[in-house]
């Protein structure tokens, strides 16, 4: 009782002790997962971005698309019945930034790829309401105009490989070539179209 006493009247021994407390439990909940095979290794058969698929991917960042849909199907019922199957880390290994996101105006689309032909997605982007009546999603009919030069592609993937992402020569050799003259509706969706279907099944 006295010592309970000594942490209740003195407010620096409290904050201190709630410091502890607190880090103490962040620790414990983080740190097993720097050394679990589920957190640490990529799911069987995920490679790294095609050329054209990181570069929609920039497009996807760039133009906000992560701000209204997450990428992250949660282990509940209703999201697997909805989404497909649960998101794991190990598909996730490769992502620089993640972009699981907390927000959903839109649709999750962490299993989007495969869902929809890619003339469907290209009328979606260019006008969504086109497709979908109710939509309040923005239009981006200037993907459309935009061209991509590939002048940059090759040094974001070695800047990649630096970060673990097992990208080879052969992967970066003449990557910007491969993108040159594309446009980035084209590369939008080629990035959508792979995402989440290495684990499709629900569970």
């Amino acid at each position: 009782m006295k010592n309970h006493d000594l942490v209740e009247k003195n407010i620096g021994l409290m904050t201190v002790l709630i410091i502890f407390a607190i880090s103490f439990g962040g620790l414990v909940q983080i740190v097993p997962l720097f050394f679990l095979k589920e957190t640490t290794e990529p799911v069987e058969g995920l490679m790294p971005l095609g050329a054209l698929e990181l570069e929609g991917r920039d497009i996807y960042i760039r133009e906000g698309c992560h701000v209204c849909h997450t990428q992250m199907v949660r282990p509940l019922r209703a999201e697997v019945e909805r989404y497909g199957h649960y998101s794991v880390a190990g598909e996730q290994i490769y992502e620089h930034p993640f972009l699981w996101g907390s927000k959903r105006t839109g649709p999750d689309l962490a299993r989007i790829g495969g869902r929809y032909s890619d003339d469907w997605h290209k009328v979606h982007l260019f006008n969504p309401r086109l497709v979908v009546p109710e939509s309040n999603m923005p239009a981006y009919p200037w993907l459309y105009d935009n061209v991509l030069d590939g002048r940059h592609t090759e040094r974001k993937m070695r800047a990649l490989r630096r970060v673990g992402v097992p990208y080879t020569d052969e992967d970066i050799e003449g990557a910007g070539e491969r993108v040159k003259g594309e446009t980035e509706m084209d590369a939008l969706v080629a990035y959508l179209q792979q995402l989440g279907t290495l684990l499709t099944e629900k569970r």
